[in-house]
Protein backbone atom coordinates (compact mmCIF):
# COMPACT_ATOMS: atom_id res chain seq x y z
CA UNK A 1 0.00 0.00 0.00
CA UNK A 2 2.88 2.46 0.90
CA UNK A 3 4.44 1.76 -1.80
CA UNK A 4 1.55 2.50 -4.15
CA UNK A 5 1.41 5.99 -2.39
CA UNK A 6 5.06 6.69 -2.80
CA UNK A 7 4.58 5.89 -6.51
CA UNK A 8 1.71 8.21 -7.25
CA UNK A 9 3.12 11.23 -5.33
CA UNK A 10 6.41 10.13 -7.15
CA UNK A 11 4.12 10.55 -10.72
CA UNK A 12 2.26 13.06 -10.05
CA UNK A 13 5.43 15.50 -8.59
CA UNK A 14 7.01 14.60 -12.13
CA UNK A 15 3.81 15.40 -14.08
CA UNK A 16 3.55 18.65 -12.62
CA UNK A 17 7.53 19.29 -13.67
CA UNK A 18 6.87 17.67 -17.20
CA UNK A 19 3.73 20.57 -17.64
CA UNK A 20 5.42 23.25 -15.24
CA UNK A 21 1.88 23.04 -12.92
CA UNK A 22 -0.90 20.54 -12.20
CA UNK A 23 -4.07 21.46 -14.13
CA UNK A 24 -6.65 23.47 -12.29
CA UNK A 25 -4.28 24.64 -9.57
CA UNK A 26 -2.20 27.80 -9.31
CA UNK A 27 1.24 25.56 -8.43
CA UNK A 28 4.55 26.13 -10.56
CA UNK A 29 7.63 23.43 -10.03
CA UNK A 30 8.37 24.12 -6.89
CA UNK A 31 4.98 24.61 -5.41
CA UNK A 32 4.43 20.77 -6.97
CA UNK A 33 7.75 19.58 -5.38
CA UNK A 34 6.49 21.31 -1.81
CA UNK A 35 3.30 19.62 -2.18
CA UNK A 36 4.60 16.94 -2.69
CA UNK A 37 6.89 16.26 -0.14
CA UNK A 38 4.02 17.35 2.90
CA UNK A 39 2.12 14.55 1.08
CA UNK A 40 4.90 11.75 1.68
CA UNK A 41 5.12 13.33 5.26
CA UNK A 42 1.36 13.45 5.93
CA UNK A 43 1.07 9.74 4.25
CA UNK A 44 4.11 8.82 6.88
CA UNK A 45 6.24 7.58 4.02
CA UNK A 46 8.71 9.57 5.86
CA UNK A 47 9.10 11.09 9.12
CA UNK A 48 10.42 14.53 9.16
CA UNK A 49 13.80 14.21 10.04
CA UNK A 50 14.20 11.73 7.50
CA UNK A 51 13.31 14.43 4.81
CA UNK A 52 15.33 16.93 6.31
CA UNK A 53 18.33 14.02 6.39
CA UNK A 54 17.04 13.79 2.33
CA UNK A 55 17.93 17.52 1.57
CA UNK A 56 21.53 17.85 0.56
CA UNK A 57 23.02 20.90 2.32
CA UNK A 58 26.16 21.24 0.73
CA UNK A 59 24.53 21.70 -2.40
CA UNK A 60 21.41 24.13 -0.88
CA UNK A 61 24.50 25.97 1.03
CA UNK A 62 26.46 26.10 -2.34
CA UNK A 63 23.51 27.44 -4.07
CA UNK A 64 22.44 30.00 -1.35
CA UNK A 65 25.71 31.81 -0.65
CA UNK A 66 26.50 32.45 -4.17
CA UNK A 67 22.96 33.78 -5.00
CA UNK A 68 23.48 36.14 -1.96
CA UNK A 69 27.28 36.70 -4.06
CA UNK A 70 25.13 37.27 -7.14
CA UNK A 71 22.59 40.02 -4.99
CA UNK A 72 25.06 42.13 -4.58
CA UNK A 73 25.62 42.41 -7.86
CA UNK A 74 22.70 43.20 -8.94
CA UNK A 75 21.70 45.46 -6.20
CA UNK A 76 25.33 47.50 -7.01
CA UNK A 77 23.88 47.54 -10.83
CA UNK A 78 27.25 45.69 -12.12
CA UNK A 79 24.54 44.01 -14.78
CA UNK A 80 23.63 47.22 -15.96
CA UNK A 81 26.75 48.50 -16.46
CA UNK A 82 27.90 45.32 -18.35
CA UNK A 83 24.61 45.28 -20.25
CA UNK A 84 24.83 49.21 -21.85
CA UNK A 85 28.47 48.77 -22.13
CA UNK A 86 28.24 45.86 -24.51
CA UNK A 87 24.76 47.45 -26.28
CA UNK A 88 27.03 50.01 -26.81
CA UNK A 89 30.03 49.12 -28.26
CA UNK A 90 31.00 50.50 -31.95
CA UNK A 91 30.30 47.31 -33.79
CA UNK A 92 28.37 45.90 -36.67
CA UNK A 93 25.17 43.18 -36.19
CA UNK A 94 27.44 40.87 -36.13
CA UNK A 95 30.44 41.68 -33.97
CA UNK A 96 27.92 42.96 -31.12
CA UNK A 97 26.33 39.62 -31.32
CA UNK A 98 29.76 37.87 -30.73
CA UNK A 99 30.27 40.06 -27.88
CA UNK A 100 26.96 39.34 -26.06
CA UNK A 101 26.94 35.88 -26.91
CA UNK A 102 30.47 36.11 -25.09
CA UNK A 103 29.53 38.33 -22.24
CA UNK A 104 27.01 36.31 -21.42
CA UNK A 105 28.39 33.02 -21.53
CA UNK A 106 31.47 34.41 -19.11
CA UNK A 107 28.83 35.51 -16.51
CA UNK A 108 26.88 32.76 -16.66
CA UNK A 109 29.63 30.51 -16.06
CA UNK A 110 30.92 32.02 -12.75
CA UNK A 111 27.22 33.74 -11.94
CA UNK A 112 23.91 31.53 -12.03
CA UNK A 113 22.51 31.89 -15.46
CA UNK A 114 18.88 33.08 -14.74
CA UNK A 115 20.07 35.97 -12.92
CA UNK A 116 22.10 36.95 -15.74
CA UNK A 117 19.04 36.54 -18.07
CA UNK A 118 16.98 38.41 -15.62
CA UNK A 119 19.43 41.61 -15.29
CA UNK A 120 20.39 42.14 -18.53
CA UNK A 121 17.60 41.41 -20.92
CA UNK A 122 15.63 44.38 -20.22
CA UNK A 123 18.75 46.75 -20.68
CA UNK A 124 20.47 44.79 -23.62
CA UNK A 125 16.90 45.65 -25.52
CA UNK A 126 16.46 49.25 -24.93
CA UNK A 127 20.28 49.57 -26.16
CA UNK A 128 19.82 48.04 -29.27
CA UNK A 129 16.58 49.75 -29.71
CA UNK A 130 18.07 52.83 -29.54
CA UNK A 131 20.47 52.01 -32.31
CA UNK A 132 18.10 50.69 -34.77
CA UNK A 133 18.49 47.05 -34.25
CA UNK A 134 16.12 44.22 -33.61
CA UNK A 135 16.90 42.89 -30.22
CA UNK A 136 15.19 39.56 -31.12
CA UNK A 137 18.72 37.92 -32.61
CA UNK A 138 20.59 39.61 -29.86
CA UNK A 139 18.33 38.29 -27.10
CA UNK A 140 17.92 34.74 -28.55
CA UNK A 141 21.81 35.00 -28.55
CA UNK A 142 22.03 35.90 -24.87
CA UNK A 143 19.79 32.94 -23.78
CA UNK A 144 21.39 30.68 -25.80
CA UNK A 145 25.34 31.94 -24.58
CA UNK A 146 23.96 32.17 -20.88
CA UNK A 147 23.01 27.64 -21.30
CA UNK A 148 26.58 27.01 -22.66
CA UNK A 149 28.54 28.91 -21.32
CA UNK A 150 26.88 27.74 -17.93
CA UNK A 151 28.12 24.15 -18.68
CA UNK A 152 31.31 25.44 -18.23
CA UNK A 153 32.10 25.12 -14.40
CA UNK A 154 30.39 23.88 -11.21
CA UNK A 155 28.91 27.10 -10.47
CA UNK A 156 27.19 27.89 -13.48
CA UNK A 157 23.64 26.55 -12.96
CA UNK A 158 21.66 24.59 -10.28
CA UNK A 159 22.05 21.65 -11.81
CA UNK A 160 25.86 21.61 -12.37
CA UNK A 161 26.29 22.43 -8.94
CA UNK A 162 24.26 19.47 -7.46
CA UNK A 163 26.61 16.84 -9.51
CA UNK A 164 29.46 18.79 -8.25
CA UNK A 165 28.13 18.91 -4.83
CA UNK A 166 27.05 14.87 -4.53
CA UNK A 167 29.79 13.42 -6.90
CA UNK A 168 32.51 15.54 -5.08
CA UNK A 169 34.00 17.14 -8.61
CA UNK A 170 37.05 18.97 -8.10
CA UNK A 171 36.39 22.45 -9.40
CA UNK A 172 39.57 23.50 -11.13
CA UNK A 173 39.68 19.34 -12.96
CA UNK A 174 35.71 20.27 -14.30
CA UNK A 175 36.49 23.43 -15.83
CA UNK A 176 39.43 22.22 -17.96
CA UNK A 177 37.15 19.65 -19.21
CA UNK A 178 34.27 21.59 -20.12
CA UNK A 179 36.33 24.36 -21.14
CA UNK A 180 36.71 23.25 -24.87
CA UNK A 181 33.51 21.89 -26.00
CA UNK A 182 31.85 25.36 -24.35
CA UNK A 183 34.24 27.54 -26.51
CA UNK A 184 33.72 26.01 -29.04
CA UNK A 185 29.87 25.87 -29.09
CA UNK A 186 29.37 29.24 -28.62
CA UNK A 187 31.62 30.29 -31.63
CA UNK A 188 29.35 27.22 -33.56
CA UNK A 189 26.41 28.80 -31.64
CA UNK A 190 27.22 32.28 -33.03
CA UNK A 191 27.68 31.05 -36.66
CA UNK A 192 24.55 29.73 -36.60
CA UNK A 193 22.04 32.65 -34.69
CA UNK A 194 24.26 34.80 -37.13
CA UNK A 195 23.18 33.07 -40.35
CA UNK A 196 19.62 32.47 -39.43
CA UNK A 197 19.18 36.11 -38.57
CA UNK A 198 21.11 37.79 -41.21
CA UNK A 199 18.09 39.67 -42.89
CA UNK A 200 16.40 40.79 -40.10
CA UNK A 201 18.95 42.94 -38.03
CA UNK A 202 16.94 46.14 -38.39
CA UNK A 203 14.17 47.67 -36.56
CA UNK A 204 12.83 50.95 -36.37
CA UNK A 205 10.30 51.56 -33.35
CA UNK A 206 10.51 53.65 -30.04
CA UNK A 207 12.17 52.73 -27.28
CA UNK A 208 10.25 51.99 -24.10
CA UNK A 209 11.64 53.26 -20.74
CA UNK A 210 13.83 50.29 -18.96
CA UNK A 211 13.61 51.00 -15.42
CA UNK A 212 17.57 49.40 -14.44
CA UNK A 213 20.12 49.53 -11.37
CA UNK A 214 21.66 52.38 -11.11
CA UNK A 215 25.33 51.65 -11.60
CA UNK A 216 27.22 51.96 -7.68
CA UNK A 217 30.95 51.40 -8.06
CA UNK A 218 31.67 50.06 -4.42
CA UNK A 219 28.73 47.53 -3.95
CA UNK A 220 30.08 46.74 -7.67
CA UNK A 221 33.53 45.81 -6.55
CA UNK A 222 32.59 44.30 -3.51
CA UNK A 223 30.53 41.94 -5.47
CA UNK A 224 33.47 41.28 -7.74
CA UNK A 225 35.84 41.03 -4.70
CA UNK A 226 33.47 38.16 -3.28
CA UNK A 227 33.51 36.40 -5.94
CA UNK A 228 37.21 36.47 -6.78
CA UNK A 229 37.37 35.25 -3.11
CA UNK A 230 34.84 32.77 -3.87
CA UNK A 231 36.68 31.22 -6.76
CA UNK A 232 40.10 31.35 -5.13
CA UNK A 233 38.90 28.93 -2.50
CA UNK A 234 37.11 26.41 -4.88
CA UNK A 235 40.44 26.33 -6.66
CA UNK A 236 43.00 26.46 -3.79
CA UNK A 237 41.74 26.49 -0.56
CA UNK A 238 40.95 22.63 1.40
CA UNK A 239 37.67 24.42 2.72
CA UNK A 240 34.46 22.45 1.30
CA UNK A 241 32.79 24.72 -1.53
CA UNK A 242 29.72 25.51 0.55
CA UNK A 243 31.45 27.11 2.87
CA UNK A 244 33.44 29.11 0.78
CA UNK A 245 30.31 30.42 -0.60
CA UNK A 246 28.43 30.70 2.72
CA UNK A 247 31.46 33.21 3.69
CA UNK A 248 31.29 35.14 0.53
CA UNK A 249 27.25 35.36 1.13
CA UNK A 250 28.19 36.30 4.82
CA UNK A 251 30.12 39.32 3.87
CA UNK A 252 27.82 40.76 1.49
CA UNK A 253 25.21 41.18 4.61
CA UNK A 254 27.86 42.82 6.10
CA UNK A 255 26.83 46.24 4.85
CA UNK A 256 25.96 50.08 6.86
CA UNK A 257 23.73 50.85 3.94
CA UNK A 258 22.17 47.93 2.54
CA UNK A 259 19.79 45.99 4.69
CA UNK A 260 19.64 42.25 4.50
CA UNK A 261 16.02 42.53 3.60
CA UNK A 262 17.09 43.98 0.17
CA UNK A 263 19.61 41.12 -0.46
CA UNK A 264 17.09 38.57 0.85
CA UNK A 265 14.51 39.88 -1.59
CA UNK A 266 16.68 39.25 -4.52
CA UNK A 267 17.28 35.40 -3.34
CA UNK A 268 15.46 32.89 -5.62
CA UNK A 269 13.99 31.09 -2.72
CA UNK A 270 11.35 29.29 -5.34
CA UNK A 271 14.52 27.66 -6.71
CA UNK A 272 15.48 26.39 -3.25
CA UNK A 273 12.64 24.97 -2.92
CA UNK A 274 12.12 22.80 -5.73
CA UNK A 275 15.56 21.37 -4.87
CA UNK A 276 14.05 20.90 -1.31
CA UNK A 277 11.21 19.01 -2.25
CA UNK A 278 12.18 17.16 -5.16
CA UNK A 279 15.23 16.29 -2.38
CA UNK A 280 12.64 15.05 -0.45
CA UNK A 281 10.42 12.65 -3.19
CA UNK A 282 13.36 10.98 -4.61
CA UNK A 283 14.39 9.70 -1.34
CA UNK A 284 11.27 8.37 -0.98
CA UNK A 285 11.35 6.71 -4.30
CA UNK A 286 14.77 5.31 -3.07
CA UNK A 287 13.88 4.37 -0.07
CA UNK A 288 11.28 1.58 -1.20
CA UNK A 289 13.65 0.48 -3.70
CA UNK A 290 11.05 1.94 -6.59
CA UNK A 291 14.12 3.49 -8.24
CA UNK A 292 16.38 0.71 -8.74
CA UNK A 293 13.10 -0.70 -10.36
CA UNK A 294 12.79 2.08 -12.99
CA UNK A 295 16.71 1.73 -14.05
CA UNK A 296 16.04 -2.10 -14.22
CA UNK A 297 12.89 -1.41 -16.11
CA UNK A 298 14.82 1.06 -18.71
CA UNK A 299 17.59 -1.63 -18.69
CA UNK A 300 15.20 -4.34 -19.57
CA UNK A 301 14.03 -2.34 -22.54
CA UNK A 302 17.46 -1.84 -23.93
CA UNK A 303 18.55 1.17 -22.70
CA UNK A 304 21.71 0.88 -21.07
CA UNK A 305 22.42 3.94 -18.80
CA UNK A 306 25.93 2.67 -18.15
CA UNK A 307 26.23 3.56 -21.69
CA UNK A 308 27.82 7.41 -22.55
CA UNK A 309 25.59 7.23 -26.07
CA UNK A 310 22.36 6.20 -23.89
CA UNK A 311 22.65 8.93 -21.14
CA UNK A 312 23.61 11.50 -23.09
CA UNK A 313 20.53 10.45 -25.35
CA UNK A 314 18.17 9.93 -21.99
CA UNK A 315 19.52 13.13 -20.20
CA UNK A 316 18.97 15.47 -23.47
CA UNK A 317 15.20 14.11 -23.69
CA UNK A 318 14.74 14.12 -19.63
CA UNK A 319 15.50 17.81 -19.55
CA UNK A 320 13.27 18.77 -22.08
CA UNK A 321 10.38 16.70 -20.48
CA UNK A 322 11.12 17.48 -17.13
CA UNK A 323 13.44 20.31 -16.50
CA UNK A 324 17.12 19.97 -16.40
CA UNK A 325 17.77 19.65 -12.60
CA UNK A 326 14.71 17.09 -11.82
CA UNK A 327 16.13 15.35 -14.85
CA UNK A 328 19.95 15.10 -13.50
CA UNK A 329 18.00 13.93 -9.69
CA UNK A 330 16.34 11.57 -11.46
CA UNK A 331 20.33 9.77 -13.29
CA UNK A 332 22.40 10.85 -10.87
CA UNK A 333 22.29 7.73 -8.75
CA UNK A 334 23.21 5.68 -11.82
CA UNK A 335 26.03 8.20 -13.10
CA UNK A 336 28.76 7.00 -10.08
CA UNK A 337 31.82 7.83 -12.25
CA UNK A 338 33.40 11.29 -12.66
CA UNK A 339 33.07 10.93 -16.63
CA UNK A 340 29.45 10.06 -16.73
CA UNK A 341 28.65 13.01 -14.40
CA UNK A 342 30.58 15.28 -16.04
CA UNK A 343 28.52 14.04 -19.75
CA UNK A 344 25.51 14.22 -17.35
CA UNK A 345 26.18 18.58 -16.86
CA UNK A 346 26.97 18.90 -20.19
CA UNK A 347 24.20 17.15 -21.53
CA UNK A 348 21.17 18.52 -19.51
CA UNK A 349 22.80 22.38 -19.54
CA UNK A 350 23.59 22.57 -23.57
CA UNK A 351 20.06 20.35 -23.52
CA UNK A 352 18.23 23.94 -22.59
CA UNK A 353 18.57 25.32 -25.98
CA UNK A 354 16.51 23.07 -27.96
CA UNK A 355 13.10 24.25 -26.77
CA UNK A 356 12.09 27.93 -25.36
CA UNK A 357 10.48 25.75 -22.21
CA UNK A 358 13.39 23.98 -21.71
CA UNK A 359 15.59 26.42 -19.94
CA UNK A 360 14.23 28.55 -17.20
CA UNK A 361 16.83 31.39 -19.00
CA UNK A 362 15.18 31.29 -21.99
CA UNK A 363 11.88 31.83 -20.52
CA UNK A 364 12.90 34.55 -18.41
CA UNK A 365 14.69 36.39 -21.82
CA UNK A 366 11.46 35.60 -23.35
CA UNK A 367 9.23 37.45 -20.41
CA UNK A 368 11.53 40.02 -19.55
CA UNK A 369 11.33 41.02 -23.78
CA UNK A 370 7.58 40.65 -23.87
CA UNK A 371 7.10 43.33 -21.26
CA UNK A 372 8.89 45.73 -23.38
CA UNK A 373 6.66 44.11 -26.55
CA UNK A 374 9.44 42.42 -27.95
CA UNK A 375 7.56 38.97 -28.51
CA UNK A 376 9.92 35.95 -28.66
CA UNK A 377 7.90 32.97 -29.63
CA UNK A 378 8.33 28.90 -28.75
CA UNK A 379 8.83 28.74 -33.34
CA UNK A 380 10.98 31.89 -33.16
CA UNK A 381 12.96 30.22 -30.61
CA UNK A 382 12.92 27.10 -32.17
CA UNK A 383 14.16 28.25 -35.17
CA UNK A 384 17.51 29.09 -33.60
CA UNK A 385 17.09 26.51 -30.48
CA UNK A 386 17.38 23.25 -32.81
CA UNK A 387 20.43 23.61 -35.01
CA UNK A 388 22.33 25.25 -32.05
CA UNK A 389 21.57 22.25 -29.82
CA UNK A 390 22.28 19.71 -32.57
CA UNK A 391 25.54 21.75 -33.29
CA UNK A 392 26.42 21.87 -29.44
CA UNK A 393 25.57 18.46 -28.65
CA UNK A 394 27.72 17.44 -31.85
CA UNK A 395 30.79 18.98 -30.18
CA UNK A 396 29.97 17.59 -26.55
CA UNK A 397 29.77 14.59 -27.79
CA UNK A 398 32.67 14.12 -30.49
CA UNK A 399 34.86 16.08 -27.60
CA UNK A 400 33.92 13.35 -24.46
CA UNK A 401 34.70 10.62 -27.29
CA UNK A 402 38.24 11.44 -28.04
CA UNK A 403 38.75 12.48 -24.50
CA UNK A 404 37.95 8.64 -23.10
CA UNK A 405 39.18 6.55 -26.07
CA UNK A 406 42.64 8.36 -24.93
CA UNK A 407 43.21 10.96 -27.70
CA UNK A 408 43.80 14.02 -25.20
CA UNK A 409 44.42 13.99 -21.89
CA UNK A 410 41.64 14.15 -19.08
CA UNK A 411 42.06 17.46 -16.84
Amino acid sequence: MMLDYVLIVFAVVYLGMMLGRLPGLALNRAGVAILGAVALLAGGALTSRAAWAAVDMPTMSLLFGLMLVSAQLRLGGFYTLCARRIAGARLGPRGLLFLVMTAGAGLSSLLVNDIVCLAMTPVLAEGCLKRGLNPVPFLLGLACAANIGSAATLIGNPQNMLIGQVGGLPFGAFALDCLPPVVAGLVAAWGVIALLTRDRWTLDRPVPPVPAVPFRAWPSLKGCLLLAFALIGFLFLPIPREVVALCAGGFVLLSRRTESRAVFELVDWQLLLLFLGLFVVNHALAQTGLLTRMYDAVGSAGIDLASPAWLFVVTAALSNIISNVPAVMLLLPASPTPQARLLLALSSTLAGNLFLLGSIANLIVAEQAARLDIFITWRTHLRVGLPVTLVTFAIAGGWLWLRWNGLFVAG
